[in-house]
């Protein structure tokens, strides 16, 4: 199965786009909160057959709404060979397609190669949580592993370590050397950190110290503004990188779904609100006075959002969708333009493109996967990857040197391939690829777009007899931007009325060929 052999990096992002959450959540069999858990939930049995009923009703009752689950091995091991055995349950219970984290907080340095194995060959969970003290030798067993993953904690939220944390003073604490020094360990898609804190300024000193590593924080907000100090401290400059728990107490509640929905949908608003790392971002086209700049709050009677829609304000947000009048190599002028290229320097939002992508790609019947170049080749990458397809692209030009080859990469003669480029306006550059995988005895029926640009490309591919299958259109884009605030009236009525524009290929846009609006 796919997610069987998926990395536990890839697995992860996969899971917080498709589901739009930061969330994570314990699985911990805890008598305490068992017991009041009961008093919700009557029923007869044991501890253990209450164990696995709490379990089973939080796996079913979070999966739609958390990025992966957490459960701490020592609870398992207090109940002995028994509680081994309802940790391979767990296993079982949770989808493959959610990262199963193994909080174990291990630190000896005899026993890792064996708990390596077990955790990862024979139990098979996606990471391990580690203490640093014993160095960098911790962590070298888990990593032979290399699709999966370790944790290393580097803080804890107790009061009684901070005499060893805070150490030597709070100018350079020991925690923040063990924040430097565990980034050299493994790459940051092997080895992410966790930090126990309701500190937000010993949140943000580790960000600092690790500004592109993925946080897993431990410790619990009290109150809506510290969940919001903590967002802003921990998240990365692209808004994510930073994973949050589940509540406790929100776990032993009779609706831990709609408990668990709110809080996700809580976060989301609020990074939408904080405009995390704007220094770093491209300039936009920003909305006329007046016009409302934030997104609408949502509201009960409100449908959850589509993820399609949320994609669309990530990328006008990073400057992905600009608008304005933008002067063709041709002469003519757009009202819009769409610069796509800057996505790959986003690592979160690229997951995010590839996942929609993906979901047009998955019900084709392909063996090859083909990139147009230069543009959608990144794209294409991250798709053969992600969809374990091979990859092949003609080229823009044949060389006249070396193997003079027309299309790159192995294939054989007969086999179908579906082409996917970024965004469609004639459709002549997809044709033009179409033609030489053709003539290279290839078979192409699909072309996968991220966005149909309005400009007759798909009929003109219809007729041809290919099927485009595009991700967003320039009319849902409009749509969007408009009722998320983005687009006064004005603006909206204006690139409507003037939907679709001159066709040209997007190559021949050029970026500084922009007017001033008349």
């Amino acid at each position: 199965m796919l997610a069987e052999i998926m990395s536990f990096f890839v697995k992860l992002t996969e899971a917080m786009a498709s589901r739009q959450s930061l969330l994570i959540t314990g699985l911990d069999p805890n008598p305490e909160m068992l017991r009041t858990w009961s008093r919700h939930n009557p029923g007869n049995g044991s501890f253990l057959a209450q164990a696995r009923r709490w379990i089973k009703t939080v796996i079913e009752a979070t999966v739609e709404n958390v990025c992966a689950y957490k459960p701490s091995l020592g609870f398992y091991q207090a109940l002995g060979p028994i509680g081994i055995e309802l940790l391979h349950e767990v296993r079982e219970l949770v989808p493959l397609s959610v990262p199963l984290i193994l909080d174990a907080k291990h630190c000896d340095l005899n026993t890792s190669s064996a708990l390596a194995h077990y955790v990862f060959a024979e139990l098979g969970v996606d990471a391990i949580t580690l203490s640093p003290l014993p160095g960098q030798d911790i962590v070298a067993p888990f990593l032979l592993y290399p699709e999966r993953g370790v944790v290393v904690t580097c803080h804890s939220s107790n009061a009684a370590s901070k005499i060893f944390q805070h150490h030597p003073d709070e100018d350079d604490p020991l925690y923040l050397k063990f924040v430097r020094e565990c980034q050299l360990w493994g790459t940051s898609e092997q080895l992410l950190l966790e930090v126990g804190t309701s500190n937000p300024a010993v949140l943000a000193r580790v960000r600092q110290g690790a500004p592109e590593r993925f946080v897993i924080l431990r410790s619990l907000w009290g109150k809506e503004e510290r969940l919001e100090s903590m967002l802003k401290a921990g998240l990365t400059s692209s808004a994510d990188g930073l994973l949050l728990p589940l509540p406790q107490n929100l776990l032993v509640e009779k609706d831990i779904e709609q408990g668990t929905a709110a809080l996700r949908q809580q976060i989301e608003t609020m990074r939408l609100r904080l405009d995390v790392g704007s220094a770093d971002r491209c300039s936009i086209w920003l909305p006329a006075p007046g016009a409302p700049r934030e997104p609408k709050e949502p509201s009960e009677t409100q449908p959850p959002v589509d993820p399609l829609d949320e994609l669309i304000l990530a990328l006008f947000d990073i400057g992905c969708l600009l608008f304005g009048d933008y002067v063709q190599a041709s002469g003519a002028i757009f009202n819009y333009y769409i610069d796509l290229r800057q996505i790959i320097s986003d690592p979160n939002l690229f997951h995010r493109v590839l996942h929609a992508y993906a979901g047009r790609l998955e019900p084709l019947t392909f063996d090859r996967i083909a990139g147009i170049p230069y543009g959608s080749l990144p794209t294409a990458t991250g798709l053969s990857l992600q969809l374990h397809s091979p990859l092949i692209y003609p080229r823009k030009e044949v060389k006249a040197h070396g193997a003079r080859r027309l299309i790159e990469g192995d294939f054989h003669e007969g086999e179908s391939v579906v082409v996917v480029d970024d965004i469609l306006i004639t459709g002549g550059s997809v044709l033009d690829g179409i033609s030489k995988l053709e003539s290279s005895g290839l078979v192409v029926n699909d072309v996968v777009v991220l966005i149909d640009h309005g400009g007759g490309g798909i009929q003109r591919l219809a007729e041809a007899g290919y099927r485009c299958h595009p991700v967003l259109s320039i009319g849902r884009i409009i749509q969007v931007l408009h009722a998320a605030g983005r687009l006064s009236d004005d603006q909206a009525a204006l690139l409507s009325v003037n939907h679709p524009p001159v066709a040209v290929d997007q190559e021949t846009t050029s970026r500084q060929g922009k007017v001033s609006p008349a």
